[in-house]
């Protein structure tokens, strides 16, 4: 591959763009805000419409927001889908629900693109280094096809299984990742009240049997998708018809600290 598209350069697309451009290839980016532009050519993207990105592309990832936005961009007459070649493959970046990505497979199957998920672990700031844990769902062909562009701003590359998996694969990261941030915040609100030297207790704790990502990462992780993230995780248990009863407590945990702009460095309740 020499050509790859790019659909939504923000926080995780922008510094994708600037790994795959290091790493030879030619970067096409498709980006609504007008603004992102300059950041997008200084790292050395090519800002064109997404007919001349779906023509022009060997692989094209999706970096846009939830369900409704990767349905739009596959599914809508005369949409990325119709511009791009028979054997292109589109990887979704974007956290959806696994049926979503099994229905836009087959969708563009008939059309002969490959469409895989292609979730990325770890956060903006693996994105800035290039060390982002990508999961992959497809064809094991496919799959391989795809992995040296993955590798450009991923450490490590994991191949899920079928389309659909990664998404599962991602939900199970973010329940596990909310969960603990959840843990990490009352436990350091208690500490906190009994007069607790906080910081040093954290660092304990980050070499302990308690220690998680969350925790580690105190006051750099942003709440901004634990919501959409829960509902996600919500919606996928209830239609396998599995209980998950800590998940939906971490649910409305998250629904309410977001409007009271939760700050992640503050330890009190």
């Amino acid at each position: 591959m020499q050509t790859i598209g790019l659909i939504g350069a923000g926080r995780m697309g922008l510094p994708i763009v600037g790994h795959l451009a290091r790493a030879g290839y030619r970067v096409l980016v498709s980006e609504r805000d007008q603004a992102r532009v300059p950041d997008i050519a200084a790292r050395g993207g090519e800002v064109v419409d997404q007919q001349l990105l779906g023509a022009g592309s060997e692989a094209i990832l999706v970096c846009v927001g939830y369900d409704r936005e990767v349905r739009e961009l596959l599914q809508a007459p005369g949409a990325l889908l119709a511009a791009a070649r028979p054997g292109t493959i589109v990887a979704v970046l974007s956290t959806i629900h696994p049926k979503t990505m099994q229905e836009l497979a087959a969708h563009a199957a008939a059309q002969g693109v490959h469409v895989v998920d292609s979730t990325v672990c770890r956060g903006g700031r693996a994105a800035d280094e290039g060390t982002l844990l990508s999961f992959v769902g497809g064809d094991a062909e496919v799959v391989e096809r795809l992995t040296p562009v993955l590798r450009a701003y991923s450490s490590d590359v994991v191949h899920s299984g079928g389309v659909g998996t990664a998404q599962v694969s991602k939900a199970v990261n973010n329940l596990i990742l909310w969960a603990c941030l959840v843990a990490s915040h009352e436990g350091l609100a208690l500490a906190q009240r009994y007069q607790v030297d906080v910081e040093a207790l954290r660092a304990a704790l980050m070499t302990s049997s308690a220690t998680n990502g969350a925790l580690g990462n105190w006051g750099g992780q942003s709440m901004a998708w634990a919501e959409d993230d829960m509902e996600i995780v919500a919606a996928m248990a209830a239609d396998c018809g599995i209980a998950l009863p800590q998940s939906g407590l971490v649910r409305e945990v998250c629904r309410g600290l977001k409007p009271r702009r939760y700050q992640l460095e503050k330890y009190g309740t």
